[in-house]
């Protein structure tokens, strides 16, 4: 059995499964697929062809602790997913994202308020999108990649599997560090290795290298290769592996 709300807009040929939850407002459109013990909270909207698999819940309101540092906010526009989108079993939208058209969204992924996301973009199983974050087209976030609060990623970025971002200098004491929250950079082209660590406010420049498993403590220079813990220079990157020389 289904709740779908008498305000609620269904496109032509949307096929639901059972016990979904459609709230006030929303808006589905043509050709739109619907899995098992899906929540869309109101006002959501959802291009067509998407496909949503079981368990999805879209458009939900952050929670706040009662020591979080983020200030509250009243009111959240509601989610907004492009179309031709892909998101995976018991992943979660929150509200005020816009998720551009042809995005895949793997499996227990979870992209927090106030996140952008561009075309055909892929976000991987277990990867997790922080608040107030902007992703570009065109890039893969792989499993278990985790994006900080506040950072950037702009278009063609790989992260692999693993990658951790960080924002806090302060590791959680003082009051200093309410001030000083920021997140990571990886501009067009950069690409993360497994398993690394890229310290707050890290800019990656455009072509940037992260090898596997380092620990980045300075901004990486274009076109450069870094590794280690500290992560150090290693060698340019190879002419072929540019991005300017991959793209068709």
């Amino acid at each position: 059995m289904n709740h779908i709300s008498e305000s609620a807009k269904i496109g032509s040929n949307v096929i639901f499964g059972y016990n979904n939850i459609i709230e006030e407002n929303v808006e589905i459109g043509d050709n739109v697929k619907i899995g098992h013990n899906v929540v869309i909270y109101s006002g959501t909207k959802i291009g067509e062809g998407c496909h949503i698999h079981d368990n999805v819940v879209i458009g939900k309101k952050p929670m706040r602790a009662a020591r979080s540092i983020m200030k509250e906010q009243k009111q959240y526009d509601p989610a907004v997913i492009g179309a031709r989108c892909t998101i995976g079993t018991n992943s979660i939208v929150y509200a005020q994202c816009k998720i551009s058209d042809e995005v895949f969204i793997a499996d227990l992924a979870t992209v927090r308020e106030n996140v952008t996301i561009g075309n055909q973009t892929i976000v991987g199983r277990g990867a997790a999108i922080e608040n107030e974050c902007k992703v570009g087209a065109f890039c893969k976030i792989e499993t278990n990649a985790y994006i900080t609060a506040f950072s950037e990623i702009e278009d063609y970025v790989f992260i692999a599997p693993g990658v951790v971002t960080s924002n806090d200098n302060y590791i959680g004491r003082t009051e200093q560090r309410h001030k000083a929250f920021k997140g990571c950079t990886v501009r067009r082209g950069g690409r993360i290795g497994a398993n690394s660590t890229l310290l707050p406010g890290i800019i990656i420049e455009p072509d940037g290298v992260v090898g596997a498993g380092s620990v980045v403590t300075k901004q990486v220079p274009s076109e450069t290769i870094v590794v280690g813990n500290p992560a150090k220079y290693l060698r340019p990157v190879p002419n072929d592996q540019l991005l300017k020389n991959n793209l068709k």
